[in-house]
């Protein structure tokens, strides 16, 4: 800890824990006196040439002068970090506080010399980017501005990382060195570069975690059963291509295998590296375990051992300080309390979780933060009977239990550029940071469907999960993540559904659907459920029960050759007689028709014809070969019938064919695709569900094809944005937060072009008489009173008050009524012309960031909470979807014959609104209630603003993993 002399406390708030780019983790902390035998320990370790080139000169040693400069800092002026795995320095960084002459210097001087020092063995992990960020933001908080920094030519590597960083810098060269000086305001590049280097980190950490080359279990217990010797098994048995250990303290010195796989005593008794290590003893054992892993090099852990903080307080704590000690080591936790991961790539072969059976090869990747939904969903995708049909299969299966450190967030990264993933699908219990989340699920949406489902949305998240709070109602939580491209659901079975179709058929077009099919019944409730799902159904063809294969081949083969079909949903019932379609006739039929048409999605509607389901799934197959390339986009198909309850049930153990060589037929999965190409047609049990599912997949082929012109942020020549960046200053140095007076309020949406109609206080009649001639009749009279602001139907307002006698009638009514004037504090306000009453809003959530909502005025719109929801910055493409998306928006459209509103102007509103959120961050609450839209034109009649030191925005900041 810092000594006494020191200016500033040590601040605890820079240490933090970084992804480095080969996905280990490093923990980044300032430099203390107590440093000085660590630092001459990393600086032993350090070539001679990285000496060079950090003191351009020979320089073997450092000296006690050296050793007390780099280890006495005063946090302000002077300050270092260094990045540490096992405690031990691997890197370090320093900046010293210059003025305008080189020379050393305190505030206001806003320049600083920076240099690092990287250990050789750690060289090209990303140390150097990790620390420049962390230096800068330190910088920053001190009054920094401006880094400069002396480098020698030969050292490319280090000026590598100062020009990619992406901030705006100037670049000399003079006695032989390279002097770079560059300013520290993130950029839109350097945020860019931020967020790459994060993306492939995070990505890679991931990577390491499902496809390690060496994998040790520990905790498998000497007899069957229990929770170690059943995750070893299950890795066995799935025909991990890598090495497998057993690990167990309690094994006899002599016992060498366990259930025919290599058993050590310790982990450090294994002669080579381990990659992965899953954690199945008791918690108060862990702390042993992790530090025996962190020695012997473990790049991972997956921690099924229960007794966390799912078990309280203390457990709690008990999380904290796992996570704290792993990464001391620079590993990454799955957990603690997980069901396991699990990779099907023919390359990897890994079931380490509690699941018995491995899933069969496929497209889908699968990440649930609950065990017991997570083993629901890998049935679900896997049953032949009972709902979904055929096999879709799985790439990859993350179960985070605690997710106490990989999170869904990190799981999404990987899958963004997983080649194996075409559909991600999702149970979530909680997003730790939905920010980041939104911005990762919008980057994934617009490569591969992304299908989330929301468990604990009524109540509080499970004890287990460490969760940011937020304001936002679930409903508004919900509607940001549609504008992010995720396909939200409400329910695993809508997961599955909506993951099915769009893993084996492709985007629809458009709305338009073709409907045919044996039962005229069956057909006509379709045509409901599309006219309940905002779908354009076209009349059902009903080809009668006694409907031949070749009949539904013809029909279905003309409805995709019809342009103004986008999707057909083929309904089908059992048939009775001899001349009755088979099951498998019927499937060979549509799917035949089907390939034809390959650009078109088709659904099966079947009714007790769970023959025809297994043909449908057995027709056309997409599940990748083992051993054999794999087709992008593709997904897999069933098994076997029979009374197996997961598809593509392995062989006893024992019966596996050795590794790299093709098992038998019957237990091959299908090919990756049929010779002509054709996909798997996804069939449901219900109308209702195939619809719902079409339905889900025309939004997100909408939002595809919106995202690629996303729009852009205008420009309007009439903002003011210093002169509001003056005024927030002024009202802010009042205190550290307050809500606008009427006039600051009007002042301040003034510099945006936002211009709210005057309201002068009437405490009397005369005063309100006198007002009234101010303005200019006809005027409102209005209650502001709380219980009877924005409460027209309560009888507080009195509208088209045409002259003076009118006025005083209506005061003395108001007064009669509601109270005295104090009581109802009365205001006149000139009449605007008439129109629709909307509401304007935002607020920024410290978790969601700023978001801004928008809906009709009146109680009926609260009642259904018809509100529309868009994080800022707004564009002017999202600015007009945000008009159209609320239930009552034919009210503004010159719904049964009335005058359209003036939705530019309405527009143009909302995105100076957002403006002046994003422009000016203090700014965390804005309402305008009401604004009435006329035909032209609009009127703001009611405004407040609150002003507020901005939240902390870490999506600006460094890159962190989350605290603990």
């Amino acid at each position: 800890m810092q000594t006494s002399p020191d200016r500033h406390e040590y601040p605890a708030h820079w240490e933090a824990d970084v992804v480095l780019r080969d996905g280990g983790t490093a923990r980044i902390r300032p430099i203390t006196v107590d440093d000085a035998d660590r630092l001459v320990s990393f600086y032993e370790q350090v070539s001679d040439e990285s000496k060079y080139y950090r003191f351009f000169a020979p320089y073997p040693r450092l000296s006690a002068k050296d050793v007390h400069r780099f280890t006495h800092h005063d946090f302000v002026d002077r300050v270092g970090l260094a990045a540490t795995v096992g405690g031990e320095f691997i890197a370090t960084v320093r900046y010293d506080r210059i003025g305008p002459d080189g020379t050393p210097a305190s505030g206001p001087a806003d320049e600083a010399e920076v240099a690092f020092l990287v250990q050789d063995a750690h060289q090209g992990r990303g140390v150097a980017s990790a620390l420049l960020e962390h230096i800068a933001a330190v910088a920053r908080e001190r009054g920094i501005r401006r880094f400069a920094a002396e480098v020698l030519p030969a050292n490319t590597k280090m000026i590598k990382v100062f020009t990619d960083a992406g901030y705006t810098q100037k670049r000399s060269f003079e006695d032989g060195v390279v002097r770079l000086e560059f300013d520290l305001e993130p950029t839109d590049r350097s945020l860019a570069v931020q967020y790459a280097r994060e993306h492939r980190a995070e990505a890679r950490s991931v990577q390491r975690l499902l496809a390690p080359g060496s994998v040790a279990v520990i905790g498998a217990g000497r007899t069957p059963g229990g929770v170690g010797r059943s995750v070893l098994g299950n890795i066995r048995d799935a025909g991990f291509t890598g090495r497998l250990y057993a690990v167990n303290k309690a094994l006899p010195k002599e016992q060498k295998e366990l259930d025919g796989v290599p058993a050590h005593r310790s982990v450090r008794d294994i002669d080579g590296p381990v990659d992965l290590a899953v954690v199945a003893v008791p918690a108060e054992h862990v702390p042993e375990v992790v530090t025996e892993c962190g020695e012997h090099g473990v790049q991972g852990l997956v921690v099924v051992s229960a007794g966390y903080a799912e078990s309280g307080p203390e457990g709690r704590e008990r999380q904290r300080a796992l996570v704290r000690h792993a990464r001391t080591y620079g590993m990454r936790i799955i957990g603690p309390n997980a069901f396991g991961i699990i990779n099907t790539s023919p390359q990897v072969r890994l079931n380490a979780s509690l699941a018995p059976e491995t899933p069969r090869p496929g497209r889908i990747g699968l990440f649930a933060q609950s065990g017991a939904i997570g083993i629901a969903l890998l049935s679900r995708l896997h049953r032949r009977g009972g709902g979904v049909t055929g096999v879709t299969g799985v790439s990859t299966f993350v179960s985070s239990g605690n997710r106490a450190d990989v999170s869904g967030n990190d799981v999404l990264q990987y899958w963004y550029e997983d080649p194996e993933t075409d559909v991600v699908l999702m149970y979530l219990e909680s997003i730790g940071n939905p920010r980041k989340f939104t911005r990762l699920a919008r980057r994934t949406a617009a490569a591969k469907p992304l299908v989330v489902v929301q468990g604990a949305r009524h109540g509080a998240a499970p004890q287990g999960h460490a969760v940011r709070a937020t304001r936002l109602p679930h409903a508004t939580v919900s509607a940001l993540l549609r504008q992010a491209g995720v396909i939200r659901v409400d329910t695993i079975t809508e997961l599955v559904d909506a993951g099915l179709l769009l893993a084996r058929q492709p985007l629809p077009a458009g709305p338009r659907v073709a409907i045919l099919g044996n039962s005229e019944s069956l057909g006509l409730l379709t045509y409901d459920a599309c006219l309940a799902e905002g779908l354009r159904p076209h009349p059902p063809q009903d080809l009668t029960t006694a409907a031949s294969a070749a009949d539904f081949h013809a029909a279905l083969a003309r409805a995709l050759a019809d342009d103004r079909c986008d999707a057909v949903v083929v309904t089908a019932i059992p048939a009775v007689g001899e001349g009755s379609v088979a099951d498998a006739a019927l499937a060979e039929a549509l799917r035949s028709a089907a390939a034809a048409a390959p650009a078109k999605p088709v659904l099966v509607v079947h009714v007790e014809l769970g023959g025809l389901a297994e043909a449908l799934s057995a027709a056309a197959s997409t599940a990748p070969q083992l051993g054999a390339a794999t087709t992008a986009h593709t997904t897999p198909g069933p098994a076997p019938t029979g009374e197996r309850p997961y598809a593509g049930e392995r062989p006893p153990t024992g019966e596996r064919p050795p590794a790299g060589e093709r098992p038998p037929a019957e237990d091959r999965p299908p090919t990756a695709e049929t010779p002509d190409g054709a996909h798997l047609i996804p069939a449901y049990p219900a109308a209702e569900r195939a619809v719902r599912a079409l339905a889900q997949a025309v939004t997100y082929a909408q939002w595809r094809r919106d995202a690629a012109d996303p729009g852009k942020v205008p420009e309007y020549e009439d903002i003011d944005e210093k002169g509001a960046a003056a005024l927030i200053d002024g009202l802010l140095a009042r205190g550290q937060g307050l809500t606008l007076g009427t006039e600051e309020t009007c002042d301040l949406l003034g510099h945006y072009g936002i211009h709210v109609h005057r309201a002068l206080p009437a405490p009397t009649a005369d005063a309100a008489a006198e007002a009234a001639r101010t303005l200019g009749y006809p005027v409102a009279l209005k209650a502001t009173a709380p219980h009877l602001r924005h409460r027209a139907d309560l009888g507080g307002v009195r509208l088209d008050l045409a002259d003076e006698d009118q006025l005083r009638r209506s005061y003395t009514e108001l007064t009669e009524l509601f109270g005295t004037p104090d009581e109802l504090r009365p205001v006149v306000q000139r009449m605007a012309p008439r129109g629709v009453d909307v509401v304007v809003r935002a607020v920024i959530d410290p978790a969601a960031g700023a978001v801004l909502s928008f809906g009709l005025a009146g109680a009926a719109s609260q009642l259904l909470g018809d509100t529309a929801h868009r994080l800022i910055p707004v564009t002017d493409r999202e600015a007009a979807s945000l008009v159209r998306s609320i239930r009552t928006a034919p009210l503004l459209f010159g719904w049964r014959g009335s005058a359209p509103a003036d939705t530019r102007a309405l527009e143009e509103l909302l995105l100076r609104v957002s403006r002046l959120v994003d422009d000016h961050p203090e700014v965390v609450a804005v309402t305008l209630e009401p604004v009435v839209v006329a035909s032209h034109g609009l009127s703001v009649l009611g405004a407040s603003v609150r002003l507020a030191p901005p939240p902390a925005r870490d999506d600006l900041g460094p890159r962190t993993l989350p605290a603990y």
